[in-house]
């Protein structure tokens, strides 16, 4: 492909687009511009609405290649990447998982999560070789995340973590995006122009964190990591967060907060191990043997 094609091919893409009736946007008064702000927002809604049946498949599939012991592996660069890092780190403070379970490959390494570098977005190979140092088996599930679509960091990985059999998704804001092409799953969410012309980090990428973090949570909730809507593995690291696990022994439970703090202190800190304690009346003991080989909570209480 050329230079010049690939420059055209480039220009038409709806999140490259210049809109006409936001020339004079730098001369707006400052109230016009949250209000545009704002409603540039909404595009996002119908983008997501779009992209639904996509997402659905994309947690099935995902939670499915992850019972059987996968991980889940972002990819981007950019913002995409940076949005990607950060879903990533939120995991194992809020479903205890460990730390090499989701993890992110950004452009540039941990340089490029920190702060720019745009030239490592078009090196395709640093992608495969970091794919090829995360040894990714048909276990896997690569999710690749540009706005563009034809970002050939993304492209690139997307292809090489497929011929090493593992499930591969797309996330792109433009339709017909060259990732999905070389994705199992696509998902699409065509958000359009931007506000400030080429600036994805803007509604493209207010769409990418929520795909992004409506995937993680929901495969998380599929794989019983939550018990209802309670957080029942989040990781008690700090005087917030143990209040809030105490908090949701009660919710669970029922029980009163001086026996839920008991639960807990005999549970060692573990609230699912405190809920199944208190559910079923039995000794933190009984509970983690009822919650061995991953069971969920509703799992555990089936449990003889």
């Amino acid at each position: 492909m050329t230079q010049a094609h690939d420059s055209a091919r480039l220009a038409g893409l709806g999140t490259e687009a210049v809109r006409p009736d936001l020339s004079d946007l730098d001369e707006r008064s400052t109230a016009d511009l949250v209000r545009l702000a704002i409603d540039e927002h909404h595009a996002v809604d119908a983008a997501l609405e779009q992209a639904a049946p996509a997402l659905e498949a994309a947690v099935d599939a995902v939670s499915a290649r992850m019972r059987r012991g996968g991980r889940l592996v972002y990819l981007g660069a950019g913002t995409p990447g940076r949005l990607a890092a950060l879903d990533a780190a939120e995991c194992p403070p809020t479903y205890g998982t460990d730390p090499d379970l989701v993890v992110a490959v950004v452009a540039g390494g941990a340089v490029g999560v920190a702060r720019s570098t745009e030239h490592s977005e078009d090196e395709g190979d640093a992608a495969v070789a970091a794919l090829e140092e995360l040894a990714i088996t048909d276990a896997d599930s690569v999710v690749g995340v540009t706005a563009s679509g034809r970002t050939p960091y993304v492209v690139e990985g997307l292809r090489a973590a497929g011929a090493a059999g593992a499930l591969t998704v797309s996330i792109a804001n433009n339709e017909g995006a060259e990732s999905s092409s070389v994705a199992d799953i696509a998902i699409e969410t065509p958000t359009g122009p931007e506000l400030v012309a080429g600036s994805t980090r803007l509604k493209a990428g207010t769409a990418q964190k929520i795909v992004l973090n409506a995937l993680s949570t929901l495969v998380m909730v599929r794989l019983g990591k939550t018990f209802g809507n309670l957080m029942v593995d989040v990781v008690p690291g700090n005087e917030k967060l143990r209040d809030r696990g105490r908090r949701i022994v009660e919710a669970a439970t029922g029980a009163t907060a001086e026996a839920s703090s008991a639960a807990l202190e005999a549970a060692d800190g573990s609230v699912k191990v405190a809920v199944v304690m208190l559910l079923a009346g039995v000794p933190a003991a009984d509970a983690v043997r009822r919650l061995a080989d991953g069971r969920s909570v509703r799992e555990a209480l089936a449990v003889p």
